[in-house]
């Protein structure tokens, strides 16, 4: 099994990263603040303007650790990594079976509404008699419409672009229920429909942050199982966009973002103190905010799960890994189909 290595978040503002022997040490106004070896990292994501010493770039590209660079608000800048040893063969078929997608596009799509459905049930059953009769039977109603939707994928005969469809129907009716699964006491905690770019809102400010972090460890998986993180399947294809790690976070949405953030909310870690509105409407977190969220994902990461078709437990932070791997050996012809990543 492949081990789950670090990724080192750093968001003050004007810290600096340099090599020191074979350790990345963070300093801030020239004092040292942490020391973390090379060989236990994956990654290091830097928020805003902090400073990398050319060795350190150096070092990190030869270990094979890629680099992120994230503004202040969590949006994607840049990425600097070393040579990536993709498997020729393997993205041959990957290429190949992008343009008949329809059934690796049906695996990506049953697992998110999977996962969608169980977040509501657990909601459900977690926390429904906390809430109000109206959302009970609003929640109740979706987890109906959403086992549908599941029924109607798995036996039609649908093809790719039926499947996108039915994919967006389940994300809609998902989300009109979202705001009923928050407790937090703060009025100004609340969910009136997904706004991205800027997020409107304290909690697509957590999902969309989440998101991005989301999509930075699938990009990995894909990457590092050799295969093209550029060409997806249920993903059209468009210049600059890591369409293959945006299929295969769908799964984990619901799972690993979603969750998360409304344990954040209902738990009272993150409180209207935690964001700030900008000009023009849009919504971030503060810094000891999303100090908050980065710790309950390194957390969230490390817990471990069955995984249902290798049935054999992992952390959730390798589980894109896995599903990376169950994709790779289904292009190669090892499996007859994607096993889609079902939460339970």
């Amino acid at each position: 099994m492949k081990k789950l290595l670090n990724t080192l978040y750093v968001t003050t503002e004007g810290a600096g990263l340099r090599k020191d022997g074979e350790n990345l040490v963070a300093e801030i106004d020239g004092e040292e603040r942490a020391r973390v070896p090379l060989h236990m990292l994956a990654s290091v994501v830097v928020f805003g303007g902090i400073y990398l010493s050319p060795p350190l770039i150096q070092a990190c590209a030869g270990a094979g650790i890629t680099l992120v660079l994230l503004d202040r608000a969590g949006r994607f800048q840049a990425r600097i990594e070393g040579p990536i040893a993709g498997n020729v063969l393997l993205r041959r078929a990957q290429y190949r079976q992008s343009d008949m997608p329809d059934d690796i596009v049906r695996g990506f799509v049953l697992g998110k509404v999977a996962n969608q459905r169980t977040v509501l049930m657990r909601a459900l059953r977690d926390h429904g008699q906390a809430a109000d009769g109206e959302g009970r039977t609003a929640i109740s109603a979706v987890v109906e419409r959403l086992a549908r939707i599941l029924r109607r994928v798995e036996l039609a005969d649908e093809n790719s672009e039926a499947l996108r469809g039915s994919e967006g129907e389940a994300a809609n009716l998902y989300f009109s229920v979202f705001d009923r699964l928050i407790r937090s006491p703060d009025p100004e905690i609340r969910f009136r429909g997904r706004s991205r770019r800027p997020p409107l809102d304290p909690v697509n400010a957590v999902l969309s942050f989440l998101y991005t972090l989301l999509t930075h460890d699938c990009r990995s998986a894909a990457e590092s199982v050799g295969l093209d993180p550029a060409v997806g399947f249920l993903h059209r294809d468009r210049p600059g966009r890591p369409s293959l790690a945006l299929d295969l976070m769908e799964e984990f949405r619901p799972v690993l973002a979603d969750r998360l953030a409304l344990s954040l909310f209902n738990r009272r870690q993150l409180r209207a103190s935690d964001f700030e509105t900008r000009d023009g409407g849009g919504v971030t977190l503060t810094d000891d905010g999303r100090k908050a969220v980065l710790t309950a994902w390194q957390e969230r990461k490390k817990e471990e799960r069955q995984h249902p078709f290798l049935e054999e437990r992992a952390p959730l932070g390798l589980m894109p890994y896995l599903q990376a791997q169950m994709l790779s050996r289904h292009l190669r012809g090892d499996l007859d189909a994607y096993p889609p990543f079902f939460w339970k």
